[in-house]
């Protein structure tokens, strides 16, 4: 059994994949306290639901990319048999994660959205780098950026690690902090070889509307 907050289809937010139709499957409680969390009441709201029964809801939608997400989705160990079922069924399946749990027993069909903490998000020390020796060339890096010292530090992330060409970096900004404006204008200053993202949803609609 899998605790779930929410089960819903909208449009793909973030990520390479943003824009496209995509059944999000949100589940409860996660480990970290992120200052600019938009998601809080995934802390704890949920209902139990089996593996038959979550795939029985995803299949009403007639749709075949499927997001797994939280909360932090790899705090509950049976996601990764929910995720392996998905993809035997012939789903496009994604998960967000906020970087702090083991990643390497996620299914390798999976695309991986993992994200680095910045210094703002008062999480930064839960990062376990060594996650990043098991992202595989499909997966995706995200920097979630608050202020200029998170953007240096993810610049320094980057180096650090030899980030560049190896997987899909994702700059996001948190949402009221940064204009979009502000940062366009560093990465572009700085020819920075990442993928600038906004949180769609939260233009198309209200930024604190739950089930989009």
């Amino acid at each position: 059994m899998l605790k779930i907050n929410e089960i819903y289809y909208s449009l793909q937010g973030e990520s390479t994949k943003a824009g496209l139709p995509c059944v999000f499957i949100r589940l409860t409680y996660c480990n970290l306290r992120c200052t600019y969390c938009d998601t809080e009441y995934a802390f704890y709201e949920g209902n139990d639901k089996s593996i038959d029964e979550i795939i029985e809801e995803v299949s009403k939608y007639n749709c075949r990319l499927v997001e797994v997400t939280g909360g932090e989705p790899l705090v509950q160990t049976e996601v990764l048999d929910l995720m392996e079922k998905l993809c035997n069924l012939g789903y496009e399946v994604l998960i967000e994660t906020g970087g702090s749990l083991p990643i390497e027993n996620i299914d390798k069909r999976v695309k991986v959205i993992m994200d680095l903490k910045c210094p703002s998000s008062k999480m930064m020390k839960k990062n376990r780098y060594e996650n990043i020796e098991h992202l595989k060339s499909i997966d995706e890096v995200k920097f979630v950026i608050g202020t200029r010292e998170d953007y240096e530090w993810s610049k320094s992330i980057i180096e650090k690690y030899n980030l560049i060409g190896k997987y899909e970096l994702l700059f996001s900004i948190v949402f009221g902090n940064l204009t979009p404006l502000m940062m366009a204008d560093w990465i572009i200053e700085d020819n920075l070889q990442v993928r600038f993202q906004l949180q769609m949803h939260k233009y198309i609609w209200k930024p604190d509307e739950r089930g989009v």
